[in-house]
């Protein structure tokens, strides 16, 4: 067979793979099946780049990551709804349509999905952009995290010449928990709703990023379909369906009462749909009628959107119970009497923290009023003072940890509470986890599931017990095997070698990230003598602060943080550094990095620069020092421009790390070149 025609077939196929499997939920083949056709596409692909097509599976998930996002005129507006509130200003729109148009008008009745609005253009059945809603007339150009979304079709059955549809993004509720899993797990703080996570996601600048968080989409209406005409927007969306969209569920209704019954209807069974609603939506079928009603400045005379107001119910505080998360949080929780909310039977309500507890002063024996946020986690909204008991009294969170007896010490920049121990086996398996990282001391194979099973196995209780494994008890571990366990074990031995910074980066101090545990490596030498070191010695180092420093202290100062650094020292862990002190020549500099270097790696044109003494930042500014710009470079080229920031290419970046001498003088020299060649 021609490669041609075999890229063709596999293109073909995987994407009707794609159509079963996102949108349908039917798929046929198994993931491994669906991947060995992958890999062998993205083959044939190497060999002959100029065959790849738009449409091509492989092409979702680009590798470059994103400048900015670039804006995007809407041909047909994406109009917003005006919103009702209850039966009777329902009855007013119906009553406004029989006016306008008489009776027997359908409608469509919509679940209004909880997500962000965007417009998908399709170019002859091919998708070629994506767009968000903006004002409605003008939004960003996001096609690269669109192509993400498994559930948008690449190519469309039917090759129009034009077409145009608009649809919700969204994050499921199942994926919104797994994130907020994995976020604490990562030490990071959990997303507030499904719908922010959903926004968020799609505004990432990393498309990988964006396509790790698994988003989906509802279409909901078609704004352009150039060679084809219909009646009613019931087609629009049967047509929609049978080009591999995935369509919101509705209904056609005519009678008053019985839109009113599916509104009511689509309320009730909110929580059988994957994704959040907010309300439902009702809308004139006709589309004739839709152009004689047109619309007011804000919005479409034929549509309304009714809101749901969320529900609210009282019950009693029958306890607080404190709860220690994987970053060693203090979480109060109030335990309620059982009440019924949103289709689900509530026990509990966080409290958040001791602000939030003293701010409504709940205590234990109050009559609360309770609804849940976002529709998924309950909240305390008050107290009912005049019920509350006799005898009661204020609430205030332990100072020392509920798990592990450790002191607990409030943020400097927050109000959350948080346990010190470093051995707390609330925290274990994040602190496991972030010690075996690639940027800590980078053991391979030691990811949370293997972490985890050795937990639970009572192999390992700290970071210490690592370095004492065998790989016959790792062995027994579920898919582990011989050959898994003996590579476990070397890697663990491997990472004994590692620098200073990786260990104190791996401890996962509050504050410390990865620069700054080199900075702090290479300045003290020593473990011992950072243990000894006291915070005005700490703050003496570029770009370490008080709060940073004062972390540093209390950590070490621990029982929990003594007694692992004894065990990792006699398990034969590294405690010195082999980095040389950054040097001073771009002390006092500022450097952003954009675009594709050939002789480095951003990160590692970073590090070159800080390791002069310089600070590499993210964005663009009036104080930034210079732009190093390599290939494809974007809007950060663009606005240094704007702003008359020295601009360096990649010969001069080279030139000042490699090649000037070492004072101030010829770096400014080299700057001033730069900004002249710019």
């Amino acid at each position: 067979m021609d490669y041609r025609e075999e890229m063709k077939q596999l293109r073909d196929f995987l994407n009707q793979q794609s159509y079963l499997y996102y949108v349908l939920d039917a798929p046929v083949i198994p993931d491994y099946e669906y991947d060995r056709l992958n890999r062998r596409l993205e083959e044939l692909e190497a060999e002959h780049p100029e065959e790849i097509t738009p449409d091509s599976p492989t092409q979702r998930v680009g590798d470059k990551i994103l400048e900015g996002f670039e804006t995007y005129e809407h041909p047909v507006p994406l109009e917003s709804l005006q919103d009702v509130f209850n039966a009777d200003e329902v009855s007013e729109f119906l009553g406004r349509m029989r006016e306008a148009l008489g009776e027997g008008a359908a409608y469509s009745v919509e679940p209004k999905v909880d997500g962000l609005s965007v417009a998908l253009e399709y170019r002859d059945g091919v998708f070629v952009r994506g767009a968000t809603r903006g004002d409605g007339r003008v939004g960003e150009d996001v096609t690269e995290n669109l192509k993400t979304i498994r559930a948008i079709p690449m190519q469309l059955p039917e090759k129009l010449p034009r077409l145009i549809v608009r649809g919700e993004v969204y994050m499921s509720r199942a994926v919104f928990a797994e994130l907020n899993a994995r976020r604490e797990l990562e030490g990071k703080p959990p997303m507030a709703n499904p719908r922010n996570a959903a926004a968020g996601s799609l505004r990432q600048l990393d498309p990988k990023i964006c396509a790790e968080r698994k988003l989906d989409i509802q279409v909901f209406n078609l704004q352009l379909a150039e060679g084809r005409t219909f009646q009613n927007h019931t087609e629009t969306l049967e047509y929609m369906a049978s080009q591999h969209f995935k369509v919101i569920p509705h209904k056609t209704l005519s009678d008053p009462a019985q839109i009113q019954a599916e509104i009511d209807r689509i309320n009730d069974e909110r929580l059988d749909y994957p994704f959040d609603i907010d309300g439902a939506v009702i809308k004139i079928d006709y589309l004739a009628d839709r152009e004689i009603l047109g619309s007011t400045a804000k919005f479409p005379k034929w549509a309304v959107a009714f809101k749901y107001p969320p529900e609210k119910k009282y019950s009693v505080v029958q306890d607080i119970v404190v709860q220690v998360g994987r970053t060693g949080v203090l979480t109060p929780k109030a335990v309620l009497s059982p009440v019924r909310l949103a289709g689900t039977t509530v026990t509990n309500a966080t409290l958040h923290n001791q602000d939030f507890i003293t701010e409504k002063d709940i205590r234990i024996g109050d009559t609360v009023l309770v609804q849940k946020a976002g529709e998924i986690i309950p909240e305390i909204l008050s107290v009912d003072f005049d019920k509350r008991p006799e005898g009661t009294v204020p609430y205030t969170l332990p100072d020392t940890c509920p798990v592990c007896g450790a002191p607990v010490v409030r943020d400097e920049d927050g109000a959350a509470l948080r346990c010190t121990g470093a051995e707390c086996p609330a925290q274990l398996l994040r602190n496991l986890t972030h010690f075996a990282s690639r940027d800590a001391m980078d053991i391979d194979g030691c990811g949370p599931a293997v972490i985890q099973q050795l937990i639970d196995s009572g192999l390992i209780a700290n970071a210490a017990d690592l370095y004492s494994l065998h790989a016959a008890d790792v062995a027994q571990l579920d898919r582990m095997g011989d050959k898994s366990a003996e590579n476990l074990i070397r890697a663990i031995e491997n990472s004994k070698a590692n620098d200073l910074s990786r260990l104190l980066y791996g401890l996962g101090i509050r504050q410390v990230g990865e620069k700054a545990a080199k900075t702090i490596a290479a300045h003290f030498g020593t473990m011992d003598a950072l243990m000894n070191a006291t915070e005005e010695e700490l703050t003496e180092i570029n770009d370490v602060g008080g709060v940073t420093a004062r972390c540093i202290v209390d950590y070490f100062q621990g029982d929990q943080a003594k007694d692992l650094i004894r065990r990792l020292k006699e398990a034969g862990v590294n405690m010195e550094s082999t980095a040389q002190p950054a040097g001073d020549l771009l002390a006092g500099l500022t450097f952003v990095l954009t675009g594709e270097l050939e002789s480095a790696s951003r990160k590692e044109a970073g590090e070159k620069l800080e390791a002069l003494g310089a600070k590499v930042s993210g964005s663009v500014s009036k104080k930034t020092s210079a732009v190093v710009a390599g290939e494809a470079a974007g809007s950060k080229l663009r606005k240094a421009q704007e702003l008359g920031v020295p601009v360096l290419n990649e010969e001069q970046y080279r030139v000042l790390v490699d090649e000037v001498p070492g004072d101030k003088d010829a770096v400014l020299a080299l700057l001033g070149r730069g900004e002249a060649e710019a």
